[in-house]
């Protein structure tokens, strides 16, 4: 069963996805591989002798606007960014539990393929669920890793959640532009692009969602995981605000590295607060203390 309610609503978020893509303005390869959940395009791109680097994208978005948030990166690793199976992309539409290990058997199917035995991993969003995953289910292939307002650890007041989220219920249902900005209000720190609003927009209408985010990680399970870790959350992040999420990485994460509030920031960073994040990410990986 696909994702996309139309052929139309489809074919407008990948032509998004090729315009994104194009504004990134990097030489890249599309990979395709077979994975036992279907087939994955994967997007490979940066210097063949940097060091390889996996960046999930966040969840219900397309894989180039999370991307877009590393072009720092890209100078200097050799970066594989696949398109979440069964989210907006070029990969199958299989969706996938985030219940169980699904997504990390997805995961190491393609570093198989591609013979990559062991990378550093940044995950930001639905994409930091995917990566907690993998590091319960398979933590030998995480050599360092980066989690940015990530689901998978714990979540904000539901209640919370449902109200500031009305807005994006109204629009799907009665769309008009006043609406959509509301609806997208409540996860932005700063105003964004009319064509990535409108990108937006056109998820909400054409993309049957993924409402559920991957199921907390438990100390059980990421007691095998010794990867030096970082994490970055939200101080106003609705999901995943920091205030729940960094006491709990702190118990669950054996190898925390640091865990930093981003003040004044919602579940989709300002550009200062990007640009914060990447030298803290560049000066993580390359310690090699």
């Amino acid at each position: 069963m696909g994702i996309y309610k139309s052929k139309e609503g489809k074919a407008k978020i990948l032509a998004y996805y090729d315009k994104a893509l194009s504004k990134l303005d990097v030489n890249y390869k599309d990979l395709f591989v077979d994975t036992r959940f279907g087939k994955t395009h994967i997007l490979e791109l940066g210097p063949e002798e940097g060091k390889p680097l996996v960046i999930f994208h966040g969840g219900n978005v397309t894989n180039p606007v999370s991307l877009s948030w590393f072009k720092p990166l890209m100078d200097d690793y050799h970066i594989y960014a696949p398109d979440t199976i069964g989210h907006p992309g070029k990969s199958d539409e299989t969706r996938l539990s985030p219940k169980d290990s699904s997504y990390a058997q997805w995961a190491v199917d393609f570093l198989d393929k591609i013979g990559l035995d062991q990378a550093y991993f940044i995950g930001p969003s639905y994409g930091g669920g995917i990566t907690v995953k993998i590091a319960a289910y398979a933590p030998e292939r995480i050599s360092k890793t980066v989690l940015i307002v990530p689901s998978g650890i714990a979540s904000g007041s539901t209640m919370k959640m449902i109200f500031k989220l009305m807005p994006m219920l109204i629009y799907k249902y009665f769309p008009n532009h006043d609406r959509l900005v509301r609806a997208v209000q409540p996860m932005l720190s700063e105003e964004i692009e009319e064509d990535s609003l409108q990108h937006i927009g056109d998820v909400l209408r054409y993309v049957k969602l993924e409402s559920k985010f991957p199921r907390p990680a438990t100390v059980e399970e990421l007691k095998g995981f010794k990867a030096p870790t970082l994490v970055f959350a939200g101080e106003k992040d609705i999901f995943f605000p920091a205030e729940v999420i960094i006491p709990r990485v702190k118990e669950i994460i054996p190898n925390l590295v640091a865990a930093e509030s981003l003040k004044g920031s919602n579940h989709f960073p300002p550009k200062q607060t990007i640009d914060y994040i990447n030298k803290r990410i560049e000066a993580f990986l390359d310690d090699t203390a």
